[in-house]
């Protein structure tokens, strides 16, 4: 069963939005909420300055920039994002194990030069709007669970603290990659919620029980009449794991 602090802790409120949303649900959720995702809809549109203004809120900050290109830009890439304090960083696993080991030594390097501790990189191995069929249509033949398999435990050994799956791939990451490894799940959703563009998909509870560090849950929160109550609602059912 997990603390109120544990459960707090766990989930991850992903602000797909624009800024202005964005900071009126950091400072709603302000005092519950420790952690807020950084994506691509923000950072591209706003900069390092969104990540500035979580902090300056008390928020930590999951930068989901799924960052892919070839080794040499992936370290500039990394080092510079981890500049923004970022305490989380994803970066894809299918960039092969070269690209994540010059990721590592870019948060490394940011780190050094900006002082506290080094952002944390969690691999994408195989993203939640995709299934058996998707992976098909762009030429993987191996089973779905076998591919995510095959990335987590590339990227972890190329130095990776972790990795993004499914709800639905937590319980083998975690007896593959062990107790220590960052496994983080997008396509978390409450009973009854929409599941939108998601396939591979659970509940918040069983996600947790299935071994997941971090649960990264939007619009269920986002986009709920009261925010912080479905924020709450989900805290009390953490509680009960």
């Amino acid at each position: 069963m997990l603390t109120e602090a544990q459960a707090r802790d766990a989930i991850i409120v992903a602000l797909d939005c624009d800024r202005d949303r964005a900071l009126e649900l950091a400072d709603a959720l302000g005092g519950k909420a420790v952690w807020v995702k950084v994506g691509m809809t923000l950072f591209y549109r706003y900069g390092p300055s969104i990540v500035d203004e979580m902090r300056a809120r008390g928020l930590r900050v999951f930068l989901d920039l799924k960052l892919h290109d070839i080794p040499f830009q992936i370290h500039g890439a990394a080092f510079s994002a981890s500049l923004t304090g970022a305490d989380i960083l994803s970066i894809h696993g299918l960039g092969g194990a070269q690209m994540i080991a010059e990721g590592r030594s870019g948060v490394e390097e940011a780190a050094a030069e900006r002082g506290g501790e080094r952002t944390r990189l969690v691999a994408i191995s195989v993203l939640t709007s995709m299934d058996a069929e998707a992976l098909a249509s762009i030429g993987v033949e191996s089973p779905l669970a076998e591919e995510v398999a095959r990335l987590a435990s590339l990227a972890v050994g190329a130095g990776s603290d972790g990795i993004v799956c499914s709800p639905q791939e937590a319980a083998e990451m975690r007896e593959l990659l062990g107790p220590d490894a960052l496994i983080v799940c997008p396509g978390v959703r409450p009973a009854g919620a929409e599941l939108g563009d998601q396939k591979r998909v659970s509940t918040p509870s069983a996600t947790i029980a299935a071994g997941a560090s971090k649960l990264v849950i939007g619009r269920p929160i986002t986009g709920a009449e009261d925010p912080v109550a479905a924020f709450e609602a989900i805290v009390d059912e953490l509680m009960q794991v």
